[in-house]
């Protein structure tokens, strides 16, 4: 199974990370050369470099990797998704590329989520979002009014609420087969405060989960780093390659 929040809490990170690295990273197959493509959506106030080291692992498995970046504080979600997902999709259009996968860290994953409930894409293989406010978070709740949050987020990051009609809970389930990884670390005791249950300092455990998901899994990461963890890359390909995360629910059926 997956870390829970107990385990997550003990131990070292380095020897969580090679303990269960050792035990499924020789189910990740190298796929033939560019037959499969993953784009990679960073978070909120992030470039795409932050993305880079996924990246990089991602590539040596054989994938076409296309590493977008977009101005996540300049704009709201929806023109970031159209704009960036749709030239991203672009980039994976030659006929030997099969699939096109998503690798998303935070605001990244209401990206694509906006992006599937207004578009489609014919090629679309799997989904993994890293640290998702699927459904908002208490941050632009307690802060949102003031100024400083606005100049740090843009007009995004006011679309990230916890409210009814905040734009994550108004896209409602996926229906994409899509895995989730939270995180259950946080290096700012006062963000924390503002969370009723286990987080990441940003983003909580609970909210990071969405009607629809195929897997969920916790580890203990916080959100400002989890898209760089090698752990968390090697879990999200295992999602990509077989439809679970690993050491949770490898006896069901998978959609291919």
């Amino acid at each position: 199974m997956g870390l829970d929040k107990k385990s997550a809490k003990t131990g070292s990170t380095g020897y969580i990370e090679n303990i269960l690295m050792e035990n499924f990273t020789a189910k990740l197959a190298v796929i033939e050369q560019d037959s499969e493509a993953i784009i990679l959506l960073h978070g909120l106030a992030r470039t795409h470099c932050s993305m880079a080291k996924a990246g990089r692992l991602l590539a040596q498995y054989g994938y076409k990797i296309v590493n977008a970046g977009y101005p996540s504080r300049k704009f709201k979600v929806q023109a970031l998704a159209l704009e960036c997902i749709r030239q991203a999709v672009k980039e994976c259009e030659p006929e030997r590329i099969g699939k096109i996968h998503f690798l998303t860290h935070s605001l990244g994953g209401i990206l694509i989520r906006y992006y599937l409930s207004v578009e489609s894409i014919d090629k679309l293989g799997r989904v993994v979002m890293l640290a998702p406010p699927n459904r908002g978070s208490e941050i632009v709740d307690r802060l949102g009014d003031w100024k400083v949050f606005y100049w740090l987020n843009g007009p995004a990051g006011l679309q990230l609420g916890t409210d009814s009609n905040s734009l994550p809970n108004r896209l409602g389930p996926v229906n994409f087969q899509t895995g989730i990884i939270a995180g259950s670390k946080t290096f700012n005791p006062l963000l924390s405060l503002l969370f009723p249950d286990s987080n990441d300092g940003k983003v909580s455990v609970s909210r990071a989960q969405i009607e629809g998901m195929q897997d969920f899994i916790v580890l203990p990461y916080s959100h400002t780093f989890i898209m760089q963890r090698v752990l968390a890359i090697h879990q999200a390909l295992h999602f990509i390659q077989h439809g679970y995360f690993a050491g949770r629910c490898s006896d069901r059926k998978i959609q291919s």
